[in-house]
């Protein structure tokens, strides 16, 4: 497939998970009684609007996500229905839903990846490389559960944890007879080994169990992976907070549709395309769903943390903040992260052009 498709593909997949983010919105909004007095799907001029009972459907021609325009969001409103009169539940499960939707999207379509398979390697250690060090220190039949603190939800996990990690010796946590085990300063050190088709490889010298997957197993490891995709967020975070990564790292739209792009590419067939760029999006609305609930300000977390604070301040003084004041804490704030969206674009299109 051409460049182009995979740019419209990317942009689509984009659009889809931020209209899937509103839905949530709107469906908690709906089921909490909220009068949502606009729900539209796609950005720009409408190309297509009905009202049915209290909401005005539209379909607009980009297709850029969405909105749902409820009554009492931004301003004080007297109508009963409206999100500011509403409880402090009601309004929690509002705020969660939009990124309640964007996890359930990325869980649904690991597991959908994952319907196909037909066995799951595990963090089981069957047996070892000739030559290895670690035969001893480890067992067969050892299960490592953590490294250096990390748990492990997928097998993968095993080898991004230890690259994360550059120093040659490792804390793992293994589970062996039932029982959780410690163990510190592990050596773990990259060699050049013989598999048992003869073939020269270099790794670690263990060998892992397989499994024959099932449906409960496929369901299993598509639950821990979406769970991965959350530490992956965390570590990256974590990242930035303690300078291993700069805002250089940063990957904004325009980035994120370039790797895409370059993932379609790169694939060896249009089947494997579609299962990367499924994979990226399964991710990506994960991250969406974590990134929303930070609690800052113009984000669904800003708002649930003024919810919070509210219900805190009602308990204590019996005041509540002024809608007023949190509308211009979030319009603040939302022009902060357009300004850092702007300047993270411009790196994605100067990376693109260098």
């Amino acid at each position: 497939m051409s460049t182009f498709v995979y740019i419209l593909v990317a942009v689509l997949v984009f659009g889809v998970l931020i209209a899937v983010h509103e839905l949530g919105h709107f469906l908690a909004a709906k089921a909490c009684g909220v009068r949502v007095n606009e729900f539209s799907i796609g950005m720009g001029p409408a190309i297509f609007k009905k009202k049915k009972g209290d909401t005005l459907y539209s379909l607009r021609c980009l297709p850029f996500g969405g909105f749902c325009a409820m009554e009492g969001e931004d301003e004080a409103s007297t109508d009963p229905a409206a999100l500011e009169n509403q409880g402090f539940w009601a309004k929690l499960l509002i705020f969660a839903a939009g990124a309640f939707m964007n996890f359930l999207t990325g869980l649904i379509i690991i597991f959908c990846l994952y319907v196909g398979a037909k066995a799951f390697t595990t963090p089981v250690i069957n047996s070892f490389a000739d030559g290895c060090p670690l035969q001893g220190v480890l067992q067969a039949g050892d299960e490592i559960a953590a490294i250096d603190g990390e748990k492990i939800y997928v097998f993968s996990d095993v080898t991004m944890l230890l690259n994360l990690n550059q120093g040659e010796s490792h804390d793992l946590t293994i589970i062996r007879g039932g029982e959780k085990t410690e163990l510190s300063g592990v050596a773990m050190e990259r060699r050049e080994y013989t598999d048992q088709s003869g073939n020269q490889y270099k790794g670690y010298g263990l060998n892992f169990t397989v499994e024959k997957a099932t449906f409960g197993s496929r369901l299993r490891v598509s639950l821990a992976n979406a769970a991965d995709f959350v530490r992956m967020v965390r570590l990256s975070l974590q990242m930035l907070v303690t300078g291993q990564a700069g805002v250089k790292d940063i990957s904004g739209p325009v980035g994120i549709v370039s790797v895409i792009t370059d993932v379609g590419q790169s694939s060896g067939s249009t089947s494997a395309a579609v299962r990367n760029i499924a994979y990226l999006a399964a991710m990506i609305a994960v991250n969406l769903a974590v990134m929303n609930l930070l609690p800052l300000p113009a984000l669904d977390g800003g708002k649930i943390l003024f919810l919070v604070i509210n219900a805190l301040s009602m308990l204590v003084i019996r005041k509540r903040i002024p809608q007023k004041f949190e509308s211009y804490v979030h319009v603040a704030g939302f022009a902060l992260l357009m300004l850092l969206m702007l300047a993270v674009t411009f790196q994605d299109v100067w990376k693109i052009f260098q």
